[in-house]
């Protein structure tokens, strides 16, 4: 496991000392400092140690990584689950590599397969060939983490599109009894996932239809969180409201800046989610979800679509140096392991993290604060995790001020405030100065909370630098004031294509679109788009005839309010242009928000020259549909 930013290990206590760790250091019958309330909501002690886990893995593997596709219908044939060559302690390193601390595992998704032996349902583990029906997906790799020192955790999809009581009272007790299976066979888990997909259309036992449920009333979730705390007593829950932890919002490895933990007590609202509320009365922090592919299950066709260890590193300044935790997803392909390009790219992000954080330079600094309780202002910086600098309440203004070793260079700013006494701090500026009188701010931010990265264009060579408050509820408090000098990701070279089912599209034309633009979708570029008022229409020429197993759609990766994804698509083929195929029509599920490729299997392979898709209406409300790139699979 990779140090915390300043060479510190996961806390093994509470963080909710109180006087003692806000004590200087001295004989023990020395009178303890009384400290200031709490300002505003705290988080709970599984909270503030779910804080300091920081980086984890999501693990997506389950029968879409067997069938290509991102959501399964429920009606997927178990003996398609088959790796040929599951390595859970190959999982478990790469994610070790990239620095991350623990892993979540895809234990059922919304097709409602099964990755342990339950007897609660067929649709499982048990009558796969893998291992000839005596494999354990969840626990070979929970062992795999254990053998690893890495936390665990269990994903599990609330929405069951295989069940075909799903939307009756029974499926609850069956999800109940799902969740308890996986909360009592597994050891301690120190996060619980429940999705936010939930409804919509599915198998359902055959009966091959769309249901809608109100999930708040439905799931009872303060019955379903309590269940886990009952169970897990310091497993955070994702997602509902009352759970432990909330979404950013997005898909995309950002949070806002700052990325407040505290919301109202209040159903969750996405905007909210992206930025969190300023003392708002609920300690409801953000999880910066993203995949490190474009999907969240292996495709081979995004082989080369693996983000750059310098991406990696840019979202996570962008999440953990916004106040989230980082959870990075990492697929398993069809063997069971993580891809070799996979695997450079996050060991090449954590070389440059390793490297990065492995000396705290503000360690050999001489701390004076303005005001403090105790003397404590050494605390900052002393590299103990469970002491801090503390202030009076009423010293809003108070400043902390590091007087540094000649010569120090630094690029890299890491604050953390004490959480136990509540997000003190509005807003602050980072100040320099080499003679202690005239100041230079370089910095100005809101919110320091949970963890707060400051990176600096360039590196400097002051002799004190200075954090000072511009607006506060009370006196400040930090937990560590620390400062780095950044080593940049080491580049990988260019990534190639390898998987002979798709179809190159070098000689491909646009033949008819309803809106100028369309060439956008040809050039393997997802940051362009072809933007269409709605129902828009874009006719294909492939230049020659192939034969077609289906056509694949991504979705722009930039969020406009004036353009979304498709809803539906309605697809026809032609080898001559003239005479066309009978219409296929569905829908793209999840597209505004997962934002990743669409795989859309015909439901007959079909020779094909010319492609036609129709698009009615996009995906949520807005006046037009953006669509960044078409392709199609043999």
């Amino acid at each position: 496991m990779i140090p915390h930013l300043t060479r510190r290990s996961l806390m093994a206590g509470s963080l909710l000392a109180t006087a003692a760790a806000c004590a200087p250091r001295g004989p023990t019958t020395m009178s303890q400092p009384k400290l200031p309330a709490p300002w505003g909501a705290t988080p709970s002690p599984r909270q503030l140690k779910w804080h300091d886990r920081r980086i984890y893995a999501f693990i997506h593997f389950s029968m879409n990584t067997f069938t290509d596709k991102e959501w399964g219908y429920g009606d997927e044939d178990v003996r398609q689950f088959n790796p040929t060559d599951f390595a859970p302690d190959q999982i478990v390193a790469a994610a070790k590599s990239g620095g991350l601390t623990g892993l979540i595992i895809t234990a059922k998704h919304h097709d409602g397969f099964c990755l342990w032996p339950t007897m609660l349902t067929e649709h499982c583990i048990r009558n796969t060939p893998y291992k000839q029906g005596k494999g354990d997906i969840v626990g070979e790799l929970e062992a795999a983490c254990r053998r690893a020192g890495m936390a665990f955790g269990v994903y599990l999809s609330p929405w069951d599109r295989n069940r075909a009581d799903y939307g009756h009272p029974s499926y609850i007790d069956y999800y109940r009894a799902q969740l308890t299976e996986l909360c009592t066979r597994y050891g301690a888990l120190f996060e619980v996932w429940f999705d936010g997909a939930n409804g919509g259309d599915g198998y359902y036992g055959g009966a091959r239809e769309t249901r809608k449920i109100d999930a708040v009333s439905y799931y009872n979730w303060p019955s379903i969180i309590d269940l886990v705390h009952k169970l897990q007593p310091n497993a955070c829950t994702f997602d509902p409201l009352g759970a432990d932890i909330r979404w950013v919002g997005n898909e995309d490895g950002h949070a806002g800046d700052p990325c407040w933990p505290t919301m109202p007590n209040e159903p969750y609202d996405q905007t909210n989610g992206n930025t969190g509320v300023r003392g708002a009365p609920l300690w409801w922090p953000a999880e910066t979800n993203v995949s490190i592919r474009p999907g969240w299950f292996y495709h081979a066709d995004e082989d080369a679509q693996v983000k750059t260890p310098q991406k990696l590193m840019e979202m996570f300044d962008q999440s953990i140096g916004h106040g989230t935790t980082f959870h990075l997803n990492l697929p398993p392909d069809k063997r069971g392991r993580i891809a070799d390009r996979d695997v450079a790219s996050l060991k090449a992000f954590g070389d440059a993290v390793r490297a990065t954080f492995a000396t705290d330079l503000a360690l050999n600094a001489v701390a004076a604060a303005s005001a403090d309780i105790g003397g404590t202002a050494a605390h900052a910086t002393d590299g103990n995790p469970d002491t801090f600098w503390c202030a009076p309440a009423e010293a809003k203004d108070a400043t902390l001020t590091l007087d540094l070793q000649p010569g120090t260079r630094f690029d890299t700013i890491h604050l953390q405030e004490w959480l136990p006494l509540g997000l003190r701090t509005t807003s602050f500026a980072i100040d320099i100065s080499d003679d202690g009188q005239n100041w230079q701010q370089i910095a100005a931010k809101e919110m320091v909370g949970p963890q707060r990265l400051i990176r600096l264009p360039t590196p400097i060579t002051p002799r004190r630098i200075r954090f000072r408050p511009t607006a506060a509820e009370a006196g400040p408090t930090l937990r560590e004031f620390a400062l780095f000098l950044s080593v940049a990701p080491a580049k990988l070279p260019p990534a190639t294509v390898t998987d002979s089912s798709i179809v190159a599209r070098d000689n491909w034309k646009i033949a008819k679109a309803s809106a100028p633009g369309a060439e956008a979708v040809l050039d393997d570029n997802a940051k362009t788009a072809w933007t269409s008022p709605a129902p828009a229409s874009i006719t294909i020429d492939l230049g020659k005839v192939e034969k077609l197993a289906g056509f694949a759609l991504t979705p722009t990766r930039h969020v406009d309010p004036q353009a979304a994804p498709p809803a539906r698509y309605m697809v026809e083929t032609s080898t001559d242009g003239t005479h066309w195929t009978k219409p296929q029509d569905g829908e793209f599920q999840n597209i505004n928000y997962a934002r990743a490729t669409q795989r859309i299997p015909f439901a007959v392979a079909r020779q094909a020259r010319y492609l036609r898709l129709n698009f009615p209406r996009p995906a949520v409300p807005a006046p037009a549909i953006a669509i960044a790139t078409i392709g199609a699979f043999r």
